[in-house]
C-alpha cells in the first residue's frame, strides 16, 4: 500500500499497487501531453514569427522600391520645370526641344508611374500569397498537431489491451518482420529464426541469426528481445539480462550477443545509439529497435572483411609453409648431396690411391723390363758372338765330329 497526501487539504489516504500505479501513470500522461502541446505552441510561434518577418522584409523591400521611385519622380519634376524656365527665355527652336523633351519627360513619369502601381500590385498580391501561406502552415500544424494525439491514444489504448507477453512478442514480430522485409536482397544466405531449441540449463534466447559465404558460417548473433509496459509494478533494467543472454549466447555457439530493448525509456546512455557493454560480458551489445538492422549490417560486414583478410592470412601462411617446405627440400638435398660428395670424395681419393700404386707398381715392372731387356740385349750379344769352335774348346771329341761333318769349326 501507498500513502498519499493531498496538496490542497493535507489529507492522507491510501491506495493500492494498482491504483497507485495508474496514478502515476495518469501523472506521466498529463505531463507528457503537456510538454507536447507546449512544445506545438512553441513551434507555431516560431512560424508566426518568421512569417511575420518575412512579411516585414518583402514589405521594406517595396517600400524601398517605391521610395525609390518616388525620388526619380521629384527628380524629374525639378528636370521640367528648369526646361520650362529655359524655355520661357529661348526662342522658338528652343522652346520646341524644350517642349518635346517636356513630353519625353511626361512620359519617363508616367512609365514610371506605371511600374509603381504594377510594383503596388506586386505587394498586395505577396502580402495576399503570405496570408494563405501562414494559414496553410497553421491548417498543417494543427492537422500534425491532431495526428500527434491521435497516435498517442491509440499508442494508449494500445498498451492498455496488451500483456507483458504480448508486449515482448510484438517487439519480436517488428525485428522480424523488419528482417524478412530485407532477407532477399541484403542477407540472401542468412538463418535467422526463433531459438526454440531449449539448452541444458532449461534457457534459450529469442532469435539467433548466422550469415554464411560460400557455405562457411562468418558470423553469428543471439537476439534477445525485451520491453515492458508503463503500469508494469516491476521495473526491470537492462543490465538484469546481460548474464542470461551471455549464457545463451554460449550454450548456443554463437560469437555476438544483442539486447534489443526498450527498457529504460528515459535512460540517455541507450537512447543515443549502440551501446557496446562489452566490459561486462565479451561482444555484447544493447540497442534500440531502430538499430537492429544496421546493426545485423555493421556486424555482418565487419566479420565479411575479417573473413577476407583471414583467408589472404591463410594464403601467406600457405606460401610460408611452401617456403619453408622449399626450404626443408633444400637443407635435404644439400645433406643429400654433401653425404654422396663425401663419398664420392673418399672413393675418388681411394681410387687415386690405387692408381698411384698401380703407378709405382707399373714403374718397378717398367724397371723390371728393362733390366730384362739388358739381359736380353746381352743374350743375343752373346749368342751373336757363339761359335762351335767355343763351344767345342773344352770338348775335343764334340769339335772332331764336327770337323768330320765338313764344318769349319768356326
Amino acid at each position: 500500500m501507498h500513502e498519499i497526501k493531498c496538496p490542497k487539504c493535507g489529507e492522507v489516504f491510501q491506495v493500492d499497487e494498482s491504483g497507485y500505479a495508474e496514478l502515476l501513470n495518469q501523472v506521466r500522461n498529463d505531463a507528457f501531453e503537456e510538454e507536447l502541446h507546449k512544445r506545438a505552441r512553441e513551434i507555431e510561434d516560431r512560424n508566426k514569427d518568421s512569417i511575420k518577418m518575412a512579411k516585414m522584409e518583402q514589405e521594406k523591400s517595396f517600400a524601398e522600391v517605391i521610395t525609390e521611385k518616388d525620388k526619380e519622380i521629384a527628380n524629374k519634376q525639378l528636370e521640367i520645370e528648369q526646361l520650362k524656365n529655359k524655355l520661357s527665355m529661348g526662342d522658338s527652336e528652343k522652346k520646341l526641344a524644350v517642349s518635346e523633351a517636356v513630353r519625353d519627360k511626361d512620359k519617363e513619369i508616367a512609365d514610371i508611374g506605371k511600374e509603381v502601381i504594377e510594383l503596388k500590385s506586386m505587394l498586395e498580391n505577396q502580402k495576399t500569397e503570405s496570408a494563405l501561406k501562414e494559414k496553410n502552415i497553421e491548417e498543417s500544424y494543427k492537422n500534425q498537431l491532431k495526428f500527434k494525439d491521435e497516435q498517442i491514444e491509440q499508442y494508449k489504448n494500445f498498451k492498455a489491451r496488451q500483456s507483458t507477453k504480448m508486449v515482448g512478442e510484438s517487439l519480436e514480430q517488428h525485428c522480424q518482420i523488419q528482417f524478412n522485409s530485407l532477407r532477399m536482397t541484403a542477407f540472401p544466405n542468412a538463418y535467422f529464426e526463433k531459438d526454440n531449441k531449449v539448452s541444458e540449463t532449461n534457457s534459450k534466447g529469442d532469435f539467433i541469426f548466422r550469415d554464411f559465404e560460400e557455405g562457411q558460417e562468418f558470423i553469428s548473433i543471439m537476439f534477445e528481445m525485451k520491453n515492458e509496459m508503463d503500469t508494469t509494478a516491476t521495473k526491470h533494467k537492462n543490465e538484469d539480462f546481460f548474464k542470461e543472454l551471455d549464457k545463451d549466447r554460449n550454450e548456443k555457439g554463437c560469437e555476438y550477443a544483442v539486447l534489443v530493448s526498450l527498457l529504460e525509456a528515459d535512460n540517455e546512455l541507450y537512447n543515443n545509439g549502440i551501446v557496446d557493454v562489452s566490459y561486462k560480458y565479451p561482444k555484447m551489445y544493447v540497442i534500440r529497435p531502430q538499430f537492429f538492422i544496421p546493426m545485423i549490417t555493421l556486424l555482418r560486414n565487419a566479420a565479411l572483411n575479417s573473413l577476407q583478410y583471414q583467408r589472404e592470412l591463410q594464403v601467406v601462411k600457405d606460401q610460408q609453409l611452401d617456403l619453408v617446405n622449399f626450404e626443408s627440400n633444400m637443407q635435404a638435398f644439400k645433406d643429400a648431396f654433401g653425404k654422396n660428395y663425401r663419398i664420392a670424395s673418399e672413393r675418388f681419393q681411394t681410387a687415386i690411391e690405387e692408381i698411384d700404386k698401380t703407378i709405382d707398381h707399373l714403374e718397378k715392372v717398367k724397371k723390371a723390363l728393362q733390366s730384362s731387356e739388358n739381359n736380353l740385349r746381352l743374350a743375343n750379344d752373346k749368342a751373336d758372338d757363339l761359335t762351335i769352335k767355343k763351344l767345342t774348346k773344352n770338348a775335343p771329341s764334340v769339335r772332331k765330329m764336327f770337323e768330320e761333318q765338313g764344318g769349319s769349326g768356326e
